[in-house]
């Protein structure tokens, strides 16, 4: 349709739209212009794992608690070691070797026992007595013997055994002995003297040459043990399975272990004062 003037008037107002909107993009040119990092694989679960774990990241806290657990962890396993070895040792033995060992726990409880009765009726003559003063004094002279025998300052005699160690091959050692003695006062030994040296609570034993020293003094073989204490219970002791005669003798030592009624321990020390500690009883 034209007018007067011979224009064209016959727009319609969707040209016009269009000439005011954009130009339309092709639909080839909008998947051009998608980011190169759609067409990369995405990752697995089980690679965003591995990547989460490693490298580690260890705090100094973590750190701490894994080596105090691995402390932990090996001190268990040396004690179950430990424990295996001596019920493996057990294991071994003869039943009347661990019928031995039954009895000698037996006895040693029974000691343990006597002792404590011992010490209940000195507190009851104490509580009774008329003259408690006197009661405890007699206590005290009869205590101070006890004691003067455990230090070495006098003389005793009773019940035990004597070892005798035959050593020609110069192979026994300080650390042997001193097992023996670990072993008799184990058993219940309240007086020992090796050679003319009085075993006391701090005796210690080295090694000078194929001899022995004894708190500094030097003894030779053979090595005469005169211990005072239950003789059926310090023999058996010496004489069980892998203890002490069964050491000393693979070490080609001969040991001769011998009861008597009556044993004479007169290697005395002297009392010696101590350089700090005093009585705190008042």
């Amino acid at each position: 349709m034209s007018n007067q003037d011979g224009t064209h008037q016959d727009e319609t107002p969707t040209t016009r739209l269009r000439r005011e909107l954009p130009a339309e993009v092709p639909a080839a040119d909008v998947g051009a212009d998608a980011p190169e990092e759609a067409s990369e694989p995405s990752l697995t679960g089980r690679q965003r794992l591995v990547q989460g774990l490693w490298p580690p990241r260890v705090s100094r806290a973590q750190l701490i608690v894994a080596v105090l657990l691995f402390g932990l962890g090996f001190g268990l396993a040396v004690q179950v070691a430990s424990n295996s070895e001596s019920s493996n040792a057990l294991r071994g033995a003869r039943q009347e070797d661990l019928v031995r060992i039954l009895d000698e726990l037996d006895d040693r409880s029974q000691r343990l026992e006597d002792e404590k009765q011992g010490l209940e009726k000195q507190r009851q003559e104490l509580e009774n007595s008329s003259d408690q003063a006197e009661e405890a004094r007699k206590q005290t002279v009869e205590k101070e013997k006890q004691l003067g025998i455990l230090a070495g300052t006098v003389a005793a005699e009773g019940p035990g055994i004597t070892m005798t160690i035959e050593d020609t091959k110069g192979t026994v050692e300080a650390d042997m002995l001193l097992d023996a003695i670990q072993e008799l006062r184990a058993a219940g030994a309240e007086a020992i003297q090796v050679n003319d040296v009085r075993v006391v609570a701090g005796t210690f034993l080295t090694d000078s040459g194929k001899s022995v020293s004894v708190d500094g003094n030097k003894i030779n073989a053979p090595y005469r043990f005169k211990v005072i204490g239950k003789p059926q219970d310090l023999e058996p002791a010496l004489n069980i399975p892998g203890g002490v005669v069964q050491t000393l003798e693979k070490e080609q030592a001969t040991v001769t272990v011998e009861r008597s009624t009556k044993i004479v321990v007169d290697a005395l020390r002297a009392a010696e004062q101590p350089d700090y500690a005093r009585s705190s009883s008042q």
